[in-house]
């Protein structure tokens, strides 16, 4: 075994199962491992890197932030937070943001707003504020977000868990208006789970889901978190169906792949219920943070990276679904973000990935049965033919080996 994966085996917490590579350097779609071996990275760490590792941009941004102000917490102003806000609240359609630094943070944030405008704004009784989210969901790894998960793993030995959570079928309109009662804050839901498995809802659902909550007076709130920032072809997943939520929940590539940045981004009402020690973060809106934020929304848009995912995502899914293998069940994504679904009948997704990364191909699998494919946002059509020659010389390997036992 490698030395620092003994090392890190030693005095490290076993809450990942990683595939056996330590990785020292990037750059754009590529990763090198301290045997000096590159490797095509087609996990972005979970869309953080939508970017491409150490993007120039970012990386100048940051030397020059860092040699002049980092952190002051938010008991001072900053002369980055305020222009990070108005390019994100500008880009999204949302008035106001409240920066954190990781996902579950941000998502624990929009939890708190939902909650206090139901009492405050809507007329919910104290203490009865429900919350609403989706089966198969991914917000995070909280004590507070976990108790909206209905995966076992993530709640066994982890209770008691707070109340006021319901979850409703994904995809299902039907399942959430008999869901809704006075008592709904707001419904919390992923354009497209990624975690779940790159679970695409039937079309119309998100603008049904606004209609609803329109109607019901209850917030819709979209984590967009892994969808959003480019990842799925737009700027955000929500303007495939023309949806501008209520609150909206970002995070990963918003740090541009260098540090942990995140938002909860709402109209005015609903962020208005926030007053001075309500809620807080010593590290949340950062200079350092806020400078790189609004730098990475700025390449985005400036290099026109969520145009380039809808192409190259169309062309990777096309190269994806003509390939004729008895291991893949299903092929679906939107934009940069595709699953593979393989037949647990004929091999693990796990498999698959530690012989792509044989081959030179990063990925990992979600649910023990999808391999999850999400490079960053600059990878080149020569890149992805690359890739699906690998996939396609994997799948043929292990589907001889399957026939030959």
């Amino acid at each position: 075994m490698n030395a620092e994966i003994e090392l890190e085996n030693s005095y490290c917490a076993r809450n990942y199962h990683p595939l056996p590579v330590v990785l020292t350097r990037g750059s754009g779609v590529w990763v090198w491992d301290v045997d000096g071996r590159k490797y095509l990275d087609m996990m972005s760490a979970y869309s953080a890197v939508s970017h491409g590792h150490c993007h120039p941009r970012l990386v100048n941004v940051v030397q020059q932030q860092v040699a002049k102000l980092n952190i002051v917490s938010r008991a001072f102003h900053s002369d980055t937070l305020g222009p990070f806000l108005k390019r994100a609240c500008e880009l999204t359609g949302q008035d106001r943001g409240l920066p954190m630094n990781t996902g579950a943070e941000a998502v624990e944030t929009a939890i708190k707003a939902a909650r206090k405008w139901a009492y405050q704004v809507k007329g919910v009784a104290a203490g009865q504020a429900e919350i609403i989210a989706c089966s198969g969901n991914f917000h995070g790894r909280t004590i507070a977000v976990v108790a909206m998960s209905d995966e076992p793993q993530y709640q066994s030995g982890f209770g008691p868990f707070p109340p006021g959570f319901k979850l409703v079928d994904y995809g299902d309109i039907g399942a959430l208006e008999r869901a809704i009662t006075r008592n709904t804050a707001a419904f919390l839901v992923e354009p497209i789970q990624g975690e779940g498995g790159i679970i695409i809802p039937p079309d119309g659902y998100l603008r049904a889901c606004q209609d609803l909550c329109r109607r019901h007076n209850v917030l819709l709130i979209a984590d967009e978190i892994q969808t959003g920032l480019g990842r799925t072809g737009k700027f955000l997943a929500c303007e495939h169906e023309g949806v501008v939520p209520d609150g909206l929940v970002l995070g990963k590539a918003l740090g541009g792949g260098i540090m942990p940045v995140s938002l909860f981004l709402a109209r005015r009402e609903v962020m208005d219920v926030f007053t001075p020690g309500d809620h807080g973060s010593t590290f949340g809106g950062n200079p350092l943070s806020a400078a790189i934020g609004l730098e990475s929304l700025n390449v985005l848009v400036e290099e026109k990276l969520a145009e380039a995912s809808a192409e190259q995502g169309k062309y990777l899914l096309e190269r994806l679904q003509a390939l004729r293998s008895p291991l893949i069940a299903d092929v679906r994504g939107r934009g940069l973000f595709i699953g593979i679904e393989i037949d647990p009948a004929q091999a693990r997704a796990r498999r698959v990935c530690e012989e792509l990364m044989r081959r030179g191909l990063l990925s990992k699998e979600t649910h023990e049965t999808v391999v999850r494919l999400a490079p960053p946002l600059v990878i080149d059509r020569s890149q992805i033919d690359w890739a699906v020659a690998q996939i396609d010389e994997v799948l043929k390997m292990l589907e001889r080996i399957r026939m030959a036992s």
